[in-house]
């Protein structure tokens, strides 16, 4: 292990999260881990110096999690893929890999796993929080092809859990979020193959997103398992986009006359990269969202577009909500599409996530927290929280990983 302080040349270029409204907050120290070992004996250092810890996997915590004042644990260098033909396609990847690396590592295998597009999101979090992704819908959550993980504990055991060891903890890592339990330093899933697939882009001018987002939100979420169609409304159009593993059918939205772009010549990997291409806004950027289990009326799509936020719509159905909600910690099981509001404007965010909320099921994705929710323990975890509060218990008694809306905290 390698602790790096504020002298040490590259202090600033580690310590800084992907967002920017993360980036003034200044650890006092850095753990550079390059093995298990190493957070083992980086949290010793955290306890004998009274520390609070953060660990870092790819820094993109809506809610900053992954930076503190105290120690930051950085899992970067704990990058490794290795595939397993022998147990059935099982792949044990490193707690710092990125997505990119991810996929790349995986494609040189023909295999893949269910996961989100952004190149440099860190695998442990999106993983801890559920995972949403393009082939979601056809093989679930990222924490569904979980198998098992290792964790360190607050008290420096090396844990490895799964449905037989450590079952409770392996049930609270698929879904709880980072950062709750310990620090995972690795995961195993179970692989898909890489398929062949269709991207797709239909294009509307933004005068015609109220009928694009009244016809997308009774068909996506019934869409069969094989296509995943986001929708998005900028201020200056309306786009419905995603991938197809079939010839893709867009229903009512093709009778809607949108421009269409298909590509079905991208590899897996390409496809995914290809939605990530020239995303470099570093802007400061407002966002509330929440899930929905029925259409949001007409009227209040209007209302919507008035305020002037970009809407970002996540179909949710197909192989997601094929799990019983108490199966894992992840509890959204019953959702048909999740909406996101963001702006520059932060007052905007809130007036058009006020104006879709009593429509909503009043559920939000544990990936994209929001410190405002008042009663953030039912939002995040419904009837699964009682029973985290319990593994909590056993695993950090100390409640050495907290942070604000950590679990078992007031």
């Amino acid at each position: 292990m390698e602790l790096i302080g504020p002298d040490h040349g590259q202090y600033d270029v580690l310590r800084r999260p992907a967002l920017p409204h993360y980036r003034h907050i200044r650890p006092t120290v850095i753990a550079c881990c390059t093995s298990t070992e190493d957070v083992v004996e980086a949290l010793s250092y955290a306890r004998s110096h009274g520390l609070p810890v953060a660990p870092r996997g790819g820094g993109h915590c809506f809610a900053g999690r992954s930076s503190t004042t105290g120690l930051m644990v950085d899992l970067s260098p704990l990058s490794a893929i290795s595939v397993s033909r022998v147990t059935g396609a099982r792949v044990t990847i490193g707690a710092g890999a990125r997505l990119a690396e991810v996929y790349r590592g995986l494609s040189e295998h023909g295999l893949t796993i269910p996961a989100g597009c952004g190149p440099t999101v860190g695998i442990t979090g999106l993983t801890l929080g559920g995972g949403l992704g393009l082939l979601g819908r056809r093989y679930g959550l990222t924490c569904d092809r979980l198998v098992a993980a290792t964790i360190v504990l607050a008290d420096g055991r090396v844990v490895t859990c799964d449905a037989e060891r450590e079952p409770d903890l392996f049930w609270a890592l698929r879904g709880s979020g980072g950062g709750q339990f310990g620090v995972v330093t690795s995961l195993v899933f179970h692989a898909v193959p890489s398929p062949a697939a269709t991207r797709f882009t239909l294009t509307w001018p933004r005068a015609r997103a109220a009928e694009v987002i009244n016809a997308w939100q009774s068909w996506a979420p019934d869409a069969p398992d094989q296509l995943t169609a986001s929708l998005a409304v900028t201020a200056a159009e309306v786009r419905v986009f995603g991938a197809a593993l079939d010839v893709p059918d867009f229903g009512e939205l093709a009778w809607l006359e949108p421009r269409v772009d298909l590509r079905d010549d991208l590899s897996w990997a390409e496809l995914k990269r290809s939605f990530s291409e020239g995303e470099s806004d570093d802007r400061v950027l407002y966002s509330k969202s929440e899930f929905f289990h029925r259409s949001v009326p007409v009227g209040v799509i209007a209302e919507l577009l008035a305020v002037g936020c970009e809407l970002n719509f996540t179909p949710m159905g197909g192989a997601y909500n094929r799990v019983r909600s108490d199966a894992t910690a992840f509890v959204h099981r019953g959702e048909r599409f999740l909406l996101e509001h963001v702006s520059s404007d932060r007052d905007a965010v809130r007036r058009s996530w006020l104006t879709a909320h009593p429509h909503s099921s009043g559920r939000t994705y544990q990936n994209f927290p929001d410190l405002d929710l008042v009663d953030w323990p039912a939002a995040y975890y419904g009837p699964n929280y009682a029973r985290l509060l319990d593994i909590k218990q056993k695993y950090d008694p100390g409640n050495v990983f907290h942070f604000q809306q950590s679990i078992g905290s007031s």
